[in-house]
């Protein structure tokens, strides 16, 4: 009966701390006492939350191990319990085993290392594109597909800053994303070295003059999404901040619409199929097969 009382006190303890620190909660800022990653908005996250999962469990038993055997030594080979050293000074088996015992720990963790790596690199067949600049100390996005020209994205100054918004972290021009879209990132820069990244979305990618660089992202739930450059760039660097707003299909193409104006010299790309248009593609789906 006490067990019970006590397992129910824990378990009300932890889901109201949990409420209180905001955790598992992809979008947004970093909320005050939350611990852990922020929650992951993207597969690549996902992945990148088992990958650290299965090291964490990794690391705890080495440490556990390490530390029981020193433990033991120290004790089973005191100076009282142990007045006359011993003189050994090889042990074949264990010289074996403290070689192979790391080369199979190492295979253990190259196998998910490396299908992660692949995973998180680009995706073969992009919906859209977004091109990410980096410039001291701004960043300019363009969406090629849709026919948006590069617009400007400056961190919001804190005498700027508008109910709602966060400090260092909200822009004046927000990137739109929609979700449920693979998107192909390219990164470049004017000047020098930057590196846009996104935690909630598993994203890091520098962004270097004269190099196109390339990842890719797939959202899976609408929200808000902050990120920072994270390469030292100067003395501004912790004044261009990301802001991404991940939206439906629908608002992403109204936004395309409003942001290329009524005429534009070519069609945009929209992500939202008319009724016909998903017909004829199930059509050539199952002529396919």
């Amino acid at each position: 009966m006490r067990s019970g009382r006590l397992g129910g006190l824990l378990a009300g303890a932890t889901a109201l701390l949990l409420l209180g620190t905001g955790a598992a909660l992809a979008d947004g800022p970093p909320r005050n006492w939350e611990m852990g990653f922020q929650g992951a908005a993207t597969a690549v996250r996902e992945q990148m939350d088992s990958f650290h999962d299965l090291l964490l469990i990794i690391i705890t038993v080495l440490t556990v191990f390490v530390l029981g055997l020193l433990v033991y030594v120290m004790w089973r080979f005191s100076a009282k319990r142990n007045p006359v050293p011993s003189k050994t000074a090889h042990n074949t088996v264990i010289e074996v085993i403290w070689t192979i015992a790391p080369v199979l720990i190492l295979l253990i963790i190259v196998v998910p290392s490396f299908r992660l790596l692949y995973f998180g690199d680009r995706t073969p067949n992009p919906e859209m594109t977004l091109i990410a600049h980096g410039y001291q100390w701004y960043w300019g996005y363009e969406y090629p597909d849709q026919k948006v020209a590069e617009y400007t994205s400056y961190g919001v100054k804190d005498e700027d800053l508008k109910p709602g918004q966060v400090r260092m972290l909200s822009v004046d021009n927000p990137v739109v994303l929609p979700v449920d879209t693979d998107i192909q990132i390219l990164t470049t820069a004017g000047d020098v070295i930057h590196s846009w990244a996104i935690p909630a979305f598993g994203v890091k990618k520098d962004a270097v003059p004269g190099r196109t660089n390339e990842t890719w992202v797939r959202i899976d739930k609408p929200g808000v999404y902050f990120g920072q450059c994270s390469q030292l760039c100067g003395t501004d660097h912790a004044y261009m901040p990301i802001e991404v707003h991940a939206v439906s299909r629908a608002e992403f193409d109204k936004w395309v619409v409003e942001k290329v104006g009524p005429n534009p010299a070519e069609k945009p790309k929209l992500l939202t199929m008319t009724w016909d248009q998903a017909q004829a593609r199930t059509k050539l789906a199952q002529a396919g097969q």
